[in-house]
């Protein structure tokens, strides 16, 4: 057999389970109004935070410090 027919053949065979895949998820996505559980998205960078938080970890971390000036 030869090899490029052959990788030409899985190429497409590739694409057209990338379709149904695809349109798969939009058919699940449209009935039940969720996210694919397979396909979470990435979380990239640090969570921000909101003034709460940020004043909590202020606190904690005089606490911190503090603890670390008596040690001395």
């Amino acid at each position: 057999m030869d090899f490029t027919q052959t990788l030409a053949e899985l190429y497409a065979e590739k694409t057209r389970m990338e379709r149904a895949i695809a349109a798969m998820e939009e058919l699940a996505r449209s009935l039940c109004g969720k996210a694919i559980p397979g396909k979470l998205p990435q979380r990239r960078g640090r969570k921000s935070m909101n003034a709460e938080e940020r004043l909590e970890v202020s606190r904690r971390m005089k606490r911190y410090w503090a603890k670390r000036r008596q040690g001395r």
